[in-house]
């Protein structure tokens, strides 16, 4: 049993990361919920099996053989707060990026596709950050 967790959770993290790695906004957040719940499964895993007392068995014995361990219960519910807190907040990010464009795709910033294009003209060493471009340093750097 324990096998199967372990390749479904593998399966979580590989799909949640596949996902973070594309260009759509509902992709991204479907990607977070994925890796939340991949995370939570790791951690309910490592806490061993199910049906032992975390603390104290019924009879009174304190062997720690027979115990489960709570604390990765605790992590798990901790990782269940701040995965539905990040979510809620991609949520709320998302719906107001499709409220400004209309679309969910996440593209570059036109700065950052001005400076790709001189640090590929001035090469690697020579590519430094001196501020905003002008809008003619724009129109010359669109035309090469």
């Amino acid at each position: 049993m324990t096998v199967l967790l372990a390749a479904v959770t593998a399966l979580l993290f590989a799909c949640g990361a596949w996902l973070l790695m594309q260009r759509r906004l509902t992709r991204i957040i479907i990607g977070i919920g994925l890796l939340g719940h991949g995370a939570n499964l790791l951690l309910v895993t490592a806490g061993g099996k199910a049906g032992r007392p975390p603390i104290v068995a019924s009879d009174g014995s304190t062997d720690l053989a027979t115990l489960s361990d709570p604390l990765p219960q605790a992590l798990a519910l901790t990782a269940i707060v701040i995965t539905f807190g990040v979510t809620a907040f991609l949520l709320a990010l998302g719906y107001r990026s499709w409220q400004i464009t209309s679309d969910d795709m996440v593209e570059d910033d036109l700065e950052d596709r001005f400076l790709e294009r001189r640090r590929a003209i001035d090469g690697p060493e020579g590519a430094v950050d001196d501020g905003d471009p002008t809008t003619s340093e724009l129109e010359v750097g669109e035309g090469s």
